[in-house]
């Protein structure tokens, strides 16, 4: 019984890293997006601008001037970045789901069969 106990114990510990490894990833998501947001707010503002207007770029405590095309090849290439990244995050996301539900099912597994045993030895309820 404390073989059963101990392996139930280090399934619950693999589970709730594998939790805290979903929950970081979905974290990292969730970053990623609001930064494509943003950036995708940028990349919009692209297009109220004339041919005339000046864009800056903020590098550390300074301004400097931008070429528009530039600029909006800077902001597509983090846009286009930023999608690959959170595509690669939401297949990271799917896979520890996968690997929660397997670890779910053998800890379920291990439960029913401990108690299978102990309820073998007991005498049957409600006789």
């Amino acid at each position: 019984m404390a073989d059963v106990q101990a392996k139930l114990q280090a399934l619950s510990d693999e589970y709730q890293k594998l939790q805290q490894d979903l929950q970081n990833t979905v974290t990292s998501r969730q970053k990623l997006q609001s930064q494509q947001q943003e950036n995708a707010g940028v990349y919009k503002e692209f297009e109220n601008l004339g041919e005339g207007e000046t864009i800056y770029k903020l590098m550390g405590p300074v301004l400097l001037k931008q070429d528009k095309v530039e600029a909006e090849s800077t902001v597509k290439g983090r846009l286009d970045f930023i999608a690959g990244e959170v595509t690669r995050l939401e297949g990271q996301i799917k896979e520890s789901q996968e690997k929660l539900e397997k670890k779910k099912a053998e800890i379920i597994q291990i439960q029913s069969s401990a108690q299978a045993a102990a309820g073998g030895n007991a005498p049957p309820q409600g006789q």
